[in-house]
């Protein structure tokens, strides 16, 4: 595998495990729920490097498919690098535009990129997939970039998207540009396939029987309607007598059988291009196989986008398709999975997640994460207008609203564990629990086990957890795990009990008894996960 360096690599292949947490602080008011929960789809607004670490306490391996479209890196987007990172050459790039005439501008896209793609992987499920919209400014180097950190053996495919349906006349360059493309990889390609964590495309158009033709079993079955498919060339005469010059269906033999059964519709009133029917249970099992080359008239295009979220009456340039999402959810996802888009733009994500819980009455779940000051203005309110509705749109379900909720959070203070016992800074009970649990176990915390008045936070395959602590300076200096204490700890249950506490009075001989591994706040908390 060829390897890509770059400048300031070294500095950031390991940025992310030096990333600090920050709490995730609630806004009831910008949100669209009744109870504002971590388990709710999910709207963050801050730099995304911090919101995913803060996000892997709760949802590391839990992420089902995740979709980003990141700056292209073109010179125009007016993107600044703003990672800190301990370089006195990356210093100098902070708060700069990056546009044409930065020499190091593929550079600094690298380097933003891959503590980034580091923690998404980590946010995967082991049948997860990262599906990234990008154009030829940086393929080549993305992909080398992805062979790195998820392995070539993951790679899936590059999809090419022809993105506008219209040919750009600029007479200044010999090959027009259409397309852009869709790099995909998955966590573990090999558990992907095994675990067939993948799906066909769903087949186009529907209808019951349109031309109620009684030949064989399909008469009593509800149609559907397919696309033609790629095949032989040979003339095919319709019910009007026009005569059709097509690749259809694979060859002539196969077509005549069909229309004997009576799989033929021709639409337009016997005059338009012939489509095979599909019954509903055939169309569960077969689906459509996806390809890597996606037209604008099956996956949406650059004007449809923009036509789109006009009806929203929401002002955003070049955004994503609905359609085109939507396509790549119904592939890597299924009805219960979590969605997660950390360059989320105008909420696209957000939009396509909801109308494919409409239109299958599934159950999945966005989490987006925006960093622009449009967050609330744009990406949420996008949002929140299609899950009630925008009066006056001409598609209806924009027009009568997909329904579903949100909750919207900011990132609040770093966890600073070394200010905790000074008192500067002192994070809530639930989000110093949230860290302590994840970064002593490595698994996944849930909050609703955590019981406070007990001081319990958690269970762990190794370890029952307890947390002693109160965002109070004279709480942290005054308590200590002492013999008391550990005897009115829940019911030996097999497992280690795992004690946080700002000191203790217990030797090792009661620790042993008790079976407690004692942690003080907040030197020992690294340890533990090396």
């Amino acid at each position: 595998m060829a390897i890509l360096n770059f400048k300031g690599k070294t500095f950031v292949q390991n940025h992310h495990l030096a990333v600090k947490y920050y709490e995730l602080v609630p806004k009831k008011d910008l949100s669209l729920t009744d109870k504002v929960s971590l388990n709710d789809n999910l709207i963050i607004h801050g730099d995304n490097l911090k919101a995913l670490k803060a996000l892997l306490p709760t949802y590391a391996g839990k992420v089902k498919c995740i979709y980003i479209d990141p700056p292209y890196n073109t010179g125009n987007e007016r993107w600044v690098y703003n990672d800190n990172v301990n370089s006195p050459m990356m210093q100098e790039w902070l708060g700069k535009v990056v546009d044409r005439e930065d020499m190091t501008r593929h550079d600094k896209w690298l380097c933003m990129m891959m503590p980034r793609l580091k923690l998404l992987r980590e946010l995967l499920r082991e049948d997860g997939v990262i599906c990234i919209s990008i154009d030829d400014n940086e393929i080549s180097r993305l992909v080398c970039l992805m062979d790195e950190i998820f392995g070539e053996e993951n790679k899936e495919e590059i999809i090419s998207w022809r993105r506008r349906h219209n040919q750009p006349n600029d007479k200044s360059k010999a090959v027009s540009k259409v397309a852009e493309f869709i790099v995909i990889y998955a966590k573990n390609l090999d558990f992907l396939k095994k675990q067939k964590g993948f799906h066909g495309l769903p087949l186009t158009g529907s209808f019951s029987n349109p031309d109620n033709d009684p030949k064989g079993d399909w008469a009593s079955k509800p149609w559907k309607a397919g696309t033609n498919q790629t095949g032989s060339r040979y003339k095919i005469k319709t019910p009007s007598g026009k005569l059709l010059d097509e690749e259809w269906l694979g060859d002539e033999e196969t077509y005549k059988k069909y229309l004997e059964e009576g799989r033929i519709y021709f639409p337009k009133g016997g005059d338009g291009l012939p489509r095979k029917k599909y019954y509903k249970f055939e169309r569960e099992e077969e689906g459509q196989c996806a390809h890597n080359f996606w037209g604008h008239e099956d996956f949406g295009s650059n004007q449809e986008a923009s036509e789109e979220i006009k009806q929203l009456k929401i002002d955003f340039d070049n955004p994503k398709p609905t359609r085109l999402i939507k396509a790549i959810l119904a592939i890597f996802s299924n009805k219960g999975s979590l969605i997660l888009d950390s360059f989320s733009g105008s909420g696209t994500t957000a939009h396509a997640v909801l109308a494919l819980n409409k239109e299958d009455g599934g159950n999945r779940k966005f989490i987006l994460v925006e960093c622009e000051d449009y967050a609330d203005k744009i990406t949420a309110e996008r949002v929140r207008r299609v899950i009630k509705g925008v009066k006056g749109a001409k598609d209806d379900n924009l027009k009568n609203g997909l329904g579903g909720t949100f909750s919207y959070f900011e990132l609040g203070d770093p966890i600073e564990m070394e200010s905790i016992l000074e008192g500067k800074k002192l994070p809530s009970y639930l989000n110093l629990a949230r860290y302590v649990f994840y970064t002593a176990t490595g698994e996944e915390f849930e909050p609703k086990k955590v019981n406070e008045k007990r001081n319990f936070i958690g269970e762990s395959k190794e370890y029952e957890v307890y947390l002693f602590y109160k965002p109070d300076i004279e709480y942290l200096k005054s308590t200590a795990l002492t013999l008391d204490i550990a005897k009115g700890l829940d019911a030996y249950k097999g497992k280690k009990r795992l004690v946080f506490a700002p000191s203790k009075y217990l030797d090792t001989e009661y620790l042993l008894e008790y079976r407690i591994d004692y942690c003080q706040l907040p030197f020992e908390i690294y340890k533990l996960k090396g």
